[in-house]
């Protein structure tokens, strides 16, 4: 058989399509793999992740995780702007806020409560660098996202570690989120790199003994015998604790057994053992919740200690409303996480008719109930005409959010501080050793009281403010406690 010879030309053509085309098909997937990379990155240091495609990450205030942050987010960007520009006269190191910015129906913080943190936070950045308390080295204030629940916390505080050198120079992270076991892990990362940290609205009592980790937040422990002593001083003698066993939520887990510890004595007794659901069982929880009513009818307590969450307590509230035994009146006391609840969901709860007493965080009346338990320079720009409704005229403040935003960073400016001043060098491990020198001409001047912190990290004594669900919804100031659950005033 002949063989088949090819003109060289026609050689050259096949040989050059067949290149052409390999080229084309490499170009094509690189071409997808960079349209992918594109669509996966919101901004600088800020990426898609999860099933959501939630943009998580680090923001200078440029980018902006949320629509209701951008009043916010617009004033830390000019403030970091004007840092960094004025970098060559005055040195600065940056300090993020790290807490769940997306938030959900799930999240146990509300996006209120996030965005007033993140206004305090500002608050304290602005009196560091150029207002009443200026100081050097100047903050540079960074956002960080972790995601709805925390979710892509890895991701989030991964970013942050490498921004421990220049020219970022990270030494702290304020915020962290509520008590769950995805932020109790990021904040181990955190120690494990040198950072210090103050949690803001972290109350879970178990969380302590971390290098380089305090918190202004009372604990779980505070709050319960604050409570406690304030209904014992009303005369309640009897009392049921409501208790969700969810795994991995280490705020309602500590919050009952902080309480039945503080209530419990001589004359003080549960008329039960802890009624219990999981919240973590969606299909189930609302049930469980549904027939308490009918157990309370029987046991007939003076009061009910609900350790849950804020997102439960209204459905809890709406079971307890439809009650067979109508003439029993029955009072709720339950923990700081109510303040997370919003405008809508607290007017809800108001309905029932039901009187919701709580531990709050911090209020700004406390001021002036127990203006000696409080800085009042700090105090004051969260009153009536102050910084706070200057800048954020729209934004109430009961919740707490801000003050504890505020109190947070300014813990972390004042270590910076400190370490800069005694040590030299403002790096991590330098900022969480100052934070155990805070105490008596150098406490934190808190807006939700003085601050200095023990050696497991946990405040000590810290001002605890018990608070009232009205009938219309709104919060009222009832009391300011403390740890030792008695008011101020009386120690």
């Amino acid at each position: 058989m002949p063989r088949l010879e090819w003109p060289l030309h026609v050689v050259r053509r096949v040989a050059l399509a067949t290149a052409a085309a390999v080229t084309l098909v490499g170009a094509l997937w690189l071409g997808v793999g960079w349209l992918q990379e594109r669509q996966a990155r919101c901004a600088d240091g800020v990426v898609e992740r999860g099933p959501d495609d939630e943009c998580v990450g680090v923001s200078d205030g440029s980018y902006v995780f949320a629509p209701h942050l951008d009043a916010v987010s617009a004033k830390i960007e000019a403030e970091n702007r004007r840092v960094v520009a004025n970098a060559d006269k005055e040195p600065y190191v940056s300090v993020a806020y790290f807490t769940s910015f997306t938030t959900t129906a799930s999240d146990s913080n509300s996006a209120e409560g996030v965005r007033h943190e993140l206004q305090g936070a500002y608050l304290a950045q602005y009196r560091h660098n150029q207002g009443d308390l200026a100081a050097t080295p100047k903050i540079r204030l960074l956002i960080a996202n972790p995601g709805s629940k925390s979710t892509q916390w890895k991701h989030t505080v991964d970013e942050l570690v490498a921004r421990k050198d220049s020219p970022d120079r990270l030494v702290a992270v304020a915020g962290l989120g509520p008590s769950t076991k995805a932020n109790l892990d990021a904040i181990r990362r955190f120690s494990e790199n040198g950072i210090a940290m103050v949690g803001a609205t972290m109350t879970g009592s178990a969380i302590q003994d971390i290098n380089g980790f305090v918190r202004i937040a009372p604990t779980n422990e505070d709050e319960a015998y604050a409570g406690a002593a304030y209904l014992k001083r009303r005369g309640v003698t009897t009392g049921i604790v409501i208790q969700d066993v969810a795994e991995g939520d280490l705020y309602s887990s500590t919050l009952g057994t902080a309480f039945t510890k503080a209530f419990k004595d001589d004359t003080h007794k549960l008329v039960a053992e802890h009624m219990t659901y999981d919240s973590s069982v969606s299909s189930a929880w609302q049930n469980e919740l549904h027939f308490m009513p009918g157990q309370l009818c029987q046991q007939r307590p003076q009061i009910v200690y609900f350790a849950g969450r804020g997102l439960h307590l209204t459905r809890f509230l709406d079971a307890l409303a439809n009650r067979s035994c109508t003439e029993q009146k029955f009072t709720v006391f339950t923990g700081d996480d109510t303040t997370n609840l919003n405008a809508e969901q607290l007017a809800r709860a108001a309905e029932t008719g039901i009187e919701v007493l709580y531990t709050g965080l911090a209020h700004p009346d406390m001021y002036r109930a127990a203006p000696q338990a409080v800085s009042a320079p700090s105090a004051k720009n969260f009153q009536p005409g102050g910084l706070m409704e200057q800048w954020f005229p729209h934004d109430t403040r009961e919740d707490g959010g801000a003050l504890m935003g505020h109190d947070a960073v300014l813990a972390a400016a004042h270590g910076i501080q400190m370490a800069a001043h005694w040590q030299g060098q403002v790096v991590g491990e330098a900022v969480g050793r100052m934070f155990h020198q805070m105490d008596g001409a150098q406490q934190v001047a808190g807006a939700g009281g003085f601050i200095s912190f023990q050696n497991n990290g946990n405040p000590r004594n810290k001002a605890v403010p018990v608070l009232r669900l009205s009938g219309k919804g709104q919060v009222e100031f009832v009391e300011v406690s403390a740890a030792e659950g008695k008011p101020p005033q009386q120690q």
